[in-house]
């Protein structure tokens, strides 16, 4: 059983992952802090039934969603579903020309052309149940199997929300890309493109 008085020792060094997370989720620096405050008051009074050994930071990660949900939503009456369905996959790996074959992922390039600023707004306009799979995977790194028992969702939702959510990520950057005139008709490069020196 964990020590209260370990915990803001302990519980600390993640203010500044959970105040990210945080104003990412309300998109307000006034309630990001009153999120991050009272995800640190829950965790202090709940502390002593912390398990030590395993993750503290997934720990204070799903006091910070379900104090979330539980409050923002409620303002919201219903969460908000949108259809995402009509894009397809790797949308923009098929329509923008500077991405080149390499052992690299395609995500991993794309997300290389686009200012950070680009890529905050493309998550920030996903609808709340899409954005915060996305946030918790791509942004904060926790696995499938966690995000699950966060957001209290079988694994099989988180899977489909993340990727019905990067598919209209990868949609919004590819506006930006447009407009940016990174979309030349160029097919990416690949390495059946290069002739053969044999024969």
């Amino acid at each position: 059983m964990a020590d209260r008085s370990e915990f803001a020792a302990e519980a600390m060094q993640y203010a500044p992952q959970l105040y990210s997370a945080a104003l990412r989720m309300t998109r307000n620096a006034a309630d990001a802090e009153d999120l991050v405050q009272e995800t640190f008051l829950k965790g202090y009074r709940s502390f002593a039934g912390f398990q030590e050994g395993t993750n503290l930071r997934a720990w204070l990660f799903r006091i910070l969603t379900n104090t979330y949900i539980n409050a923002y939503r409620a303002k919201q009456r219903r969460p908000h579903e949108t259809d995402l369905d009509d894009v397809e996959d790797l949308y923009m790996y098929k329509r923008i020309g500077a991405l080149q074959a390499s052992s690299r992922s395609a995500e991993d390039q794309m997300f290389d052309l686009f200012t950070d600023d680009e890529v905050k707004q493309s998550l920030e306009e996903l609808p709340e149940n899409f954005r915060l799979p996305v946030l918790l995977a791509d942004v904060e790194g926790f696995a499938y199997k966690e995000i699950a028992e966060m957001l209290d969702i079988p694994i099989g939702t988180v899977m489909s929300r993340l990727h019905r959510g990067r598919k209209a990520m990868q949609k919004r950057l590819f506006d930006y890309a447009q407009a940016r005139g990174l979309t030349g008709d160029t097919p990416p490069v690949t390495n059946s493109t290069t002739s053969s020196t044999h024969g």
